[in-house]
C-alpha cells in the first residue's frame, strides 16, 4: 500500500473496520477514535535469513521465492535496523546456517531480544560467537529455536530481560508477542481502559488471550483480573509477574477448552484480544453467558465480522470504537470495539455521543 499517503491509508483501513461491523449487523455505530503510528517505530520483526555466495541475506520473506535483502526500511525502529549489518557478519560465520533460517527480533525495554532458527544445530564455536556478539552489542538475550521440535535454548544472556506493562516489569519468553509499536500499544491500552464499565473492588474482569500481560496489568489498576492464555511460556510469564497484584493468571487453550457460560457467571466484563483467526470456539459460550460488557481487540476485520455477528445476535451493541494503524503501508488494521447489552449503559453512551462529548475525539 505504499502508493497511499498515511491519512488516506488510515481512512481506508477505517472503512474496512466499519464495513465489517456493519456486515455483522451493527447499526448506529459511534464515531471512531483513530490513531496512526509514525514511521520507524516498529519494534518487532520476523526476518528471513539465507546464506548466499559471499555472504548472508537478512530481510523479508518472499512468497514462493528467496528472501528480499533489507537495505532500507521506513517502518522498522532504527535500533533494530542498525543491527542488521553486524548481524550479517556474525551469521555468515556460523556453521549452523547452511541454507535458510529465520530471525525474530523484539525490541524490549531491556534491549533487542533475538531468537534465531537455523537448519543445523549450533556448534560450540557458534555459541561462542553469538555470546561475544551479544556482549558487544548489549543484547539482552539471544535464543536458538530447533526447527524440528520448536524447542528453544538460551545461547547468550547478558542481563535481565524486561518489558513493562502498566508499570509492571515482566520477563517475556523468546519470540513473545508484542504490539508492533510502543505508541500503538499505548493507544490500544487506553482504548481498552476507557471501554471498561465502572468497576468496584469486587467486580471481576475476565481477560481472554492475555499473552504476557499487555492489557492485564493496566486493567488490574481498575479491578481484579482473571487472565487466560493458551501459550504456556506466555502464561507462565504473566503469572510470574502477578505476585501481590489483583491478577490471577491461568494457562488454558481457549480453542479446545473455552470458558463456558457458568465459568463467567460472576464476571462483570470480558476483554479479549484473540489471534488473527478470531475467538473461534470461545465466541458462542461468551455470547450465551450473562456478561453485559465486552471489549474486543481485533487484528482482522474478517474475524471481527464473523465473531461480531454472533455477539450482535446475542443482543450486543457497539458503544465505542477505536481504530489503530500500527502496520504502516500494509492492509493490516487493529480495532478496539466496546460492546454492551446493558440498556442503561447503552442509553448513557448514546446521550454522551449526542452531546458531542470532547472526550471522544481522536488521540
Amino acid at each position: 500500500m505504499q502508493h497511499l499517503s498515511l491519512p488516506a491509508l488510515l481512512e481506508w483501513k477505517s472503512q474496512r473496520v466499519l464495513h465489517a461491523l456493519t456486515a455483522a449487523g451493527f447499526t448506529d455505530l459511534p464515531p471512531a477514535r483513530m490513531f496512526q503510528t509514525v514511521p520507524e517505530t516498529r519494534r518487532r520483526m520476523d526476518f528471513a535469513v539465507q546464506r548466499v555466495p559471499g555472504g548472508v541475506i537478512i530481510g523479508l520473506h518472499r512468497r514462493n521465492g528467496d528472501p528480499v535483502d533489507m537495505t532500507e526500511c521506513h517502518v522498522l525502529h532504527p535500533a533494530i535496523f542498525e543491527l542488521l549489518t553486524p548481524l550479517r557478519d556474525v551469521l555468515g560465520s556460523l556453521g549452523a546456517l547452511t541454507s535458510r533460517g529465520s530471525l525474530m527480533i523484539n525490541l524490549l525495554n531491556s534491549g533487542p531480544d533475538l531468537t534465531l532458527q537455523t537448519p543445523a544445530p549450533l556448534t560450540s564455536a557458534d555459541h561462542t560467537k553469538l555470546a561475544a556478539f551479544a556482549r558487544e552489542h548489549h543484547l539482552s538475550r539471544i535464543s536458538w529455536q530447533d526447527p524440528k521440535d520448536q524447542g528453544i535454548e538460551t545461547v547468550a544472556h547478558s542481563g535481565a530481560v524486561r518489558e513493562e506493562f502498566g508499570g509492571v516489569a515482566v520477563s517475556p519468553p523468546p519470540s513473545a508477542f508484542l504490539q508492533a509499536t510502543a505508541d500503538a500499544e499505548k493507544a490500544i491500552v487506553t482504548a481498552v481502559l476507557d471501554g471498561l464499565p465502572s468497576l468496584n473492588k469486587k467486580d471481576v474482569t475476565v481477560e481472554l488471550f492475555a499473552g504476557c500481560g499487555t492489557l492485564t496489568f493496566p486493567m488490574s489498576e481498575k479491578g481484579r483480573v482473571m487472565a487466560y492464555e493458551g501459550n504456556l511460556a506466555a502464561a507462565n510469564c504473566l503469572k510470574a509477574a502477578a505476585g501481590g497484584r489483583r491478577v490471577d493468571g491461568f494457562h488454558r487453550d481457549l480453542g479446545r477448552q473455552p470458558l463456558l457460560p457458568h465459568d463467567l457467571k460472576s464476571t462483570r466484563a470480558v476483554v479479549l484480544d484473540p489471534p488473527y483467526a478470531g475467538a473461534g470456539a470461545q465466541t458462542v459460550p461468551l455470547a450465551k453467558s450473562a456478561v453485559p460488557d465486552i471489549v474486543y481487540v481485533s487484528c482482522n476485520p474478517a474475524a471481527l465480522e464473523k465473531d461480531g455477528r454472533v455477539l450482535w445476535n446475542a443482543g450486543f451493541s457497539v458503544i465505542g470504537l477505536t481504530i489503530v494503524d500500527q502496520f504502516l503501508w500494509s492492509t493490516e488494521v487493529e480495532a478496539v470495539v466496546v460492546l454492551s447489552r446493558d440498556a442503561k449503559r447503552i442509553k448513557r453512551e448514546s446521550s454522551r455521543r449526542n452531546r458531542n462529548d470532547p472526550s471522544r475525539s481522536d488521540f
